[in-house]
Parts: C-alpha cells; sequence; structure tokens
C-alpha cells in the first residue's frame, strides 16, 4: 500500500465515546480526532470540558448518517449484545437493532483505512460463540481483514488488570501489528504516589468494622469465620462467584479491574491501608488518566464514567500501532490474519 500520508496526522471517527478515555489515548499517540459521538449527557459534558475544541455529538446514534464522512480509523466500543439468529447465518441487516449495527453501519459508510472495536472478554463466549462469528462475518463482508486479540491493560503501563477483546479490521494491503507488552508492570504504589486529593464514596460504619480485618492484598477469606458469615451472609455456603468480596488491594500489586460502583459487594475494591473505596482521582489514576482531565456529574456518575473507560494507556498503546499502520508501514511486519472463532465454540 503506497504511503500518502507523509507528514499528516492520522484521523479518527469514535462511536460510543464516554469520558475519553480511548480518544485521549488515541492523541497522545498522534491523532486528530475529527468527531465523537456520545448519548450519555455527563461524558459529554466530560469530553466538552477537557477538550473545548472537540467536535462531540451529543445525539443518538441510530440518528446520525456516516455518509460523505471520512477518516483514516473508526473506533467504537459497543455494548455485548446478543443476536437473534433462528438458525441460520446472519449478516448485516439481521444486527440490525443492535448497537453493532451501529458500528459496524459507520464502518460501511466511512470506509476507514482500519477500525478498531474494543469488548468485554465475555462477549467471546456469548452464545456460544455466535456472537463473534457475527461479528466477524459482518464486518469482514465489508471487505476488510478483521481479527482480534485478548489485550490485558497490566501490560500496557496501567496498574489493573483488566482483560478486554480489540477487534483490528484494516483494509486489503495495510499491515497491522498488536502492542507488545511493556517489560515493567505498574503497581498500585506506584500508580496512586502523590495523587491529589479528591471526593470519593465511602463504606458504612458496620462495612468498615468488618472489613478492618482484611490485610492488604486479602479478601474475605482472612477474616474470623464469625466475621466471614456475617459478612458474606448467605453467599458463605455458595460455591463460585465469590473471590472478588471483600477485596483489600496491596500496594506491591496492580489493581483488579474497577467497575462502575467502588462499593459493590461482589467486586470489593479496597484501598490497601485505609478502609474505604478508592477517591475519583485514585479511580482515575488506576485507569491511567491525567490529573488534569476532569469528570463531570454527580459522584456516582463520574465512578461510572471512569469505571467503563477504555484505560488510556492501553489505548495509547494499540493506537501507536495504528500510527505505524498509516504512516510507517514498512515497519509493520507481514502478518498472516487468522480467525480464532473455531476456539469459542
Amino acid at each position: 500500500m503506497k504511503n500518502s500520508m507523509k507528514g499528516k496526522k492520522p484521523t479518527v471517527i469514535e462511536l460510543f465515546a464516554g469520558a475519553g478515555g480511548m480518544a485521549l489515548g488515541l492523541e497522545k499517540a498522534g491523532f486528530e480526532t475529527k468527531m465523537l459521538v456520545e448519548y450519555d449527557k455527563d461524558c459529554v459534558a466530560t469530553l466538552r470540558k477537557n477538550r473545548p475544541k472537540w467536535n462531540v455529538i451529543h445525539d443518538d446514534i441510530h440518528e446520525i448518517s456516516f455518509k460523505g464522512m471520512n477518516a483514516d480509523v473508526v473506533t467504537g466500543g459497543f455494548p455485548c449484545q446478543a443476536f437473534s439468529h433462528a438458525g441460520h447465518k446472519l449478516g448485516f441487516e439481521d444486527t440490525r437493532g443492535t448497537l453493532f449495527y451501529e458500528f459496524a453501519r459507520s464502518v460501511k459508510e466511512i470506509r476507514p483505512k482500519i477500525f478498531l472495536a474494543e469488548n468485554v472478554e465475555a462477549i467471546l463466549r456469548n452464545q456460544d460463540g455466535k456472537t463473534i462469528e457475527t461479528i466477524m462475518d459482518v464486518l469482514g463482508s465489508f471487505g476488510y481483514d478483521v481479527r482480534y486479540e485478548i489485550l490485558n491493560a497490566v501490560d500496557y503501563n496501567v496498574a489493573q488488570k483488566r482483560k478486554r477483546v480489540i477487534f483490528i479490521g484494516t483494509k486489503k494491503g495495510v499491515r497491522f501489528q498488536y502492542p507488545k507488552p511493556s517489560k515493567k508492570k505498574v503497581t498500585l504504589g506506584d500508580a496512586l504516589k502523590d495523587v491529589p486529593k479528591s471526593e470519593g464514596s465511602t463504606y458504612s460504619d458496620e462495612k468498615i468494622k468488618l472489613l478492618k480485618h482484611v490485610p492488604a492484598g486479602g479478601s474475605w477469606v482472612d477474616m474470623p469465620v464469625d466475621v466471614q458469615k456475617k459478612y458474606m451472609g448467605k453467599s458463605f455456603y455458595s460455591t463460585g462467584g465469590r473471590r472478588g468480596m471483600g477485596r483489600r488491594i496491596a500496594w506491591d500489586e496492580p489493581c483488579l479491574t474497577l467497575t462502575c460502583s467502588p462499593g459493590q459487594k461482589m467486586t470489593e475494591r479496597c484501598h490497601p491501608v485505609e478502609v474505604r473505596p478508592f477517591t475519583i482521582r485514585e479511580y482515575a489514576r488506576i485507569q491511567s488518566f491525567p490529573d488534569s482531565w476532569k469528570f463531570v456529574g454527580s459522584i456516582s456518575s463520574r465512578y461510572k464514567q471512569i469505571g467503563n473507560a477504555v484505560p488510556v494507556n492501553l489505548a495509547k498503546a494499540v493506537a501507536k500501532e495504528l500510527v505505524k499502520s498509516l504512516l510507517h508501514p514498512k515497519l509493520v511486519a507481514t502478518v498472516k490474519v487468522q480467525s480464532k472463532i473455531k476456539d469459542f465454540k
């Protein structure tokens, strides 16, 4: 593929932009953001507050036409939804009504050189593998070589174990390689060094009494048995699905995956020393947002925005490889594209 982009910044259009984790990572890698689409009003306010010059569209994606638009890359983290198969193989039109359809429609109408989509790991197992098969088939039908890898944010300078499926689609002749893991792992202590004070949620007095028994790096199993029973309730007698309960993170390890709410019992993420959830700015640091990135909305909304975001440094690592593909194709080794769908059937 002949490189006609010398001296130019690659451009991107992003769907389901959220609070800007993906967009900021792309910006740090050298991309020019042409447009971002987001429906949540607080996320829109966050994007506009931090980047007043960005073209942020606050609208229902179903109402937006992408015809006539152009960008080198289209990105988006469409929600994981099931498709109605009715016993037959699905095509593009069969996915209508899902947010994946809207992402696919944007790719079909914009025709970028590359598209990037992000999703939760569970999408690979959804509907016994039929969901991922449909996604690959539909996007591949537009003339793209489509593949995916499971990347863990902890491997890309993020102080958090957070696995995500990263889909890449390239036009014929465009090469792409997934980023290589960084050699050094960032710990919670590294990420939260000199973190500015900020607001945050709190635990009830009763919960504080119970979690005081958990050491850094421990969980509910470190509590005395009588305290375990009180904290766990009926879950004490169940099996499976309890590993995230009563967790206190250690300074010398990465954090576990952040969720939309820091006080959820099933996914406890307690501060290593103080008996409390992580604050807003601590949450943001763990997701590799800079302290200068401000979030708009209530405390619960801000936690949700951060918890749903693509870690900035993970996005940056992938985006740097996109830049190589677009601007320096000779530096990208030829990679044989292979589907992994069979592994999840």
